[in-house]
Formats: structure tokens, sequence, C-alpha cells
């Protein structure tokens, strides 16, 4: 009977002494004060956060444990990113710092902020700088300007020729121009096609045929909705997770197609 009293006792003391170990080394190295926050009022799970994200990484100084500290940290502090990129910008005005605030505002939201920082930082010998095309792409695009996001991306991809392959940029390009009804959209996308066949360009492309294209299209466009929806069953759960939109896209597509 003590042995069934003392056990629960001593898992409860067992997190709480952890939880403790984990705030004296946090005050030790300076950490911030959330920290504390998180171990005493989560003992048990902010101190196995705290030994991912902190300890563990400090100890051992590896690359892929520091690519898990900085996920873990954006889930407990989602707003870090943006406060030091502010916070450095405003000591040192560089034109990096510039830029990093402006990837960080875009990342929150502040799209219009965003795209303000990357118009300044623009106004210089950086003007032709990839990192800052791009950028400044996502931004006009999030602002619904697509004519200025095919511009910007037209501009990079003439400096830069490569950036066409990046995935990313070559979706954005083919959205720009479906926006504004380029005569070039149907190569844009197939350009996207070939080196980002992923839901996203899959849907967007449908989307497009089933509007624009002749009755041959349509019957591609449904294609692409049926990969998609195939394709999900060999999915992971992470990447269901994030593609859980396009997944209900394609299924609400498929519907709309047949009862056409």
């Amino acid at each position: 009977m003590l042995n069934n009293l003392s056990a629960p006792f001593f898992g409860i003391g067992l997190h709480v002494l952890v939880a403790i170990f984990f705030a004296v080394h946090a005050v030790r190295r300076g950490q911030n004060l959330y920290w504390l926050i998180i171990l005493f009022m989560f003992p048990m799970l902010g101190s196995i956060v705290y030994f991912f994200v902190v300890y563990l990484p400090e100890m051992r100084g590896s690359r892929g444990l520091q690519v898990a500290k900085n996920t873990l940290i954006n889930i407990v502090d989602p707003s870090r990113e943006l406060r030091e990129a502010r916070e450095a910008f405003d000591i040192t005005p560089t034109v990096g710092n510039r830029l990093r605030l402006a990837a960080a505002l875009l990342e929150s939201g502040a799209a219009q902020e965003a795209l303000e920082q990357y118009r300044q930082a623009a106004q210089g010998p950086f003007e032709n700088d990839p990192a800052l095309l791009a950028g400044m792409a996502q931004a006009q695009m999030a602002t619904h300007a697509p004519a200025d996001t095919a511009r910007t991306l037209e501009k990079l991809f003439g400096t830069s020729p490569l950036q066409r392959q990046q995935p990313a940029l070559a979706l954005l390009y083919a959205r720009s121009l479906a926006e504004i009804g380029a005569p070039n959209t149907r190569e844009a996308f197939e350009s996207a096609m070939r080196v980002a066949n992923g839901p996203d360009t899959k849907c967007f492309y449908a989307d497009w045929l089933v509007r624009h294209g002749a009755a041959e299209d349509k019957t591609t466009a449904r294609s692409y909705y049926e990969e998609v929806v195939s394709d999900s069953r060999h999915w992971h759960e992470h990447a269901r997770h994030v593609n859980r939109e396009w997944l209900r896209h394609a299924k609400e597509a498929l519907a709309l197609l047949e009862n056409r």
C-alpha cells in the first residue's frame, strides 16, 4: 500500500526537480523569462521542450539539433524572429537586416509593411539581389498586385536565370500571369509543373484549365485533381496536415466537375 501511495508523489516530485534543474540552468545562461514560466506552469512538458531546445544543443552543438531548436522556439514563441529582426534593424539598419525584417514581416502576415521594407532595400546597389526580388514578389502577390509580381519575377529571372527552377517562384509566376490574364499563362504553369508538381501546383493549374481551357483541358484538370486525391493516400501524417486544404479543394473541384 505504501508503494502504491509513494509512486505518484515520487513522479510529481521528479518532474518538479527536473524543472527546477532546468530553471537554474536557464537563469545561469541568461535565457528569456518565458522559459521559467513554461517550466513552472508545465513542469514535465516544459522540461522536455527545454531539454531539446536549449540544453541538448548546448551540450552537443549539433546542426540538426539547432534546426529542431529553431522549430520548437517558433512554436513556443512565434513572434521571436520578427521581434529580433526588428531589434537588429533598429540597432544596425543595414540592407541585410532590412531584408531579414522584411522576410519576418511577410512570414507574420504583415505583407504591406514587408513590401515597404523591400522597396526601401531596392533603392541602392542591391536592387537586383535575388533574395530581395524573390521576397518582394511574394509580398506583392500577398498585397494583391499580380502585375507587379510578374514584373518583379521577370526581372529576377532575367538577372538570375536559375531562379526559374525554384518551385515556389515558378508557381508564383504562373499564378501572377493567371491573375492578369497573360497569354503565356499556360506555358508558365507547364514550367511550374516541371519543377513543382505538388498538390498546390496541380490545383492552381487545374483551376486555371477549368476556367480558361477547352473540353480536353477540363479532362486534364480532372486528372490533376484525381492525382492529388490519389497521392494523398501515400502522404505521411505531416504532409497530410500541411496539404489538407489542397486535398479538400481537389475533392470539391471533382464534385463540381461531376455535376456539370
